[in-house]
């Protein structure tokens, strides 16, 4: 098929396990009736016709399928290859600064759900956004995180305080300066979104490092395919081990460093943190050698100063 100087290809499998009539689709749960498993894996329809924008196919057995064309096109691999599945906009420090991006405000943000619908789409599209005024409490906090999301629990709890107290078996419980990184590589599924607020600050330092691993990754991409491509490929191993009087955790997972949709190239996770990657020991020996030439340019790129936006989460900035 054509659509709008777009040709498309489907399958006739496909066209039938994707009918939308009511026998074949539940229009009321968004779920799929028809079973897939007793498509005739051969199956040809008997007519085709296009009427009124719309594709029409009868099966053979007398089943009626109608297509828009629209939604075909909407729903083909030529047209999802060209388009983004959540789009962004990559960053280094002055575009982020440029952008003058506004802070949302406490009183409006938990009162005013075209607030958080502007909130929420800065935060897709730069990966980070701020609410101001807070209380600085945990319970505002927690507030204002449940306007967002559901609170994840995790091996520290929902919401939890924590200082420079080592009272966790974590780099983050000291008094280190920590590089950036991304949090919970070692879970199956890392965090989607994290919430961080300084509800007391005495003394200096206490800066907050962001950084887009994926304008770092892209640029990568751009100067060194074959090394985008092996931190996309060779999963690695991450790993958590605390072994306090109150705590004992072991979670490992295993992943790439970068993870891309195939069929359009989007990058949609990076974990890279140098704290919780554990022995490399699911790499081949000839391979290991060109990962870490391809690490050590992600690292540059990471750390390059005019890629780094620093902020000082005071209490009330969250």
């Amino acid at each position: 098929l054509d659509y709008d100087g777009t040709p498309m290809h489907f399958n006739y499998v496909w066209l039938r396990d994707h009918c939308r009539s009511s026998s074949s689709y539940n229009s009321t749960t968004n779920q799929r009736n028809l079973d897939t498993g007793s498509i005739d894996l051969t199956i040809r329809p008997d007519n085709t016709s296009l009427e009124d924008g719309h594709l029409v196919l009868t099966w053979p057995g007398g089943h009626v399928s109608k297509y828009s064309l629209s939604w075909l096109a909407e729903n083909s691999y030529e047209g999802k290859k060209q388009s983004s599945v959540q789009p962004h906009i990559l960053w280094n420090s002055d575009i982020y600064k440029n952008a003058n991006i506004p802070s949302a405000k406490w009183d409006t943000f938990m009162s005013c759900d075209d607030e958080v619908k502007k909130f929420l789409q800065n935060y897709l599209l730069y990966g980070i956004a701020f609410v101001d005024d807070v209380p600085a409490t945990v319970e505002a906090t927690e507030a204002v995180t449940q306007k967002v999301s559901l609170i994840r629990e995790t091996t520290y709890g929902r919401m939890w305080c924590f200082t420079s107290d080592f009272s966790r078996g974590d780099t983050a419980y000291s008094q280190l300066a920590l590089d950036c990184h991304t949090d919970t590589s070692y879970f199956h599924e890392p965090c989607g979104i994290q919430v961080f607020h300084c509800l007391k600050h005495e003394g200096t330092g206490g800066r907050t490092l962001l950084v887009d691993g994926f304008y770092a990754a892209e640029k990568v991409r751009q100067q060194s395919p074959e090394n985008f491509e092996l931190l996309a490929r060779v999963p690695i191993r991450h790993e958590y081990i605390e072994n306090t009087d109150n705590h004992q955790n072991h979670m490992i997972d295993i992943g790439p460093v970068l993870s891309f949709y195939p069929w359009n190239n989007e990058i949609y996770q990076i974990r890279y943190n140098n704290y919780d990657r554990s022995v490399i020991n699911t790499v081949p020996h000839d391979l290991v050698q060109r990962w870490y030439v391809a690490h050590r340019e992600l690292t540059t790129e990471l750390r390059r100063p005019e890629n780094e936006l620093w902020v000082k989460l005071n209490p009330g900035k969250v």
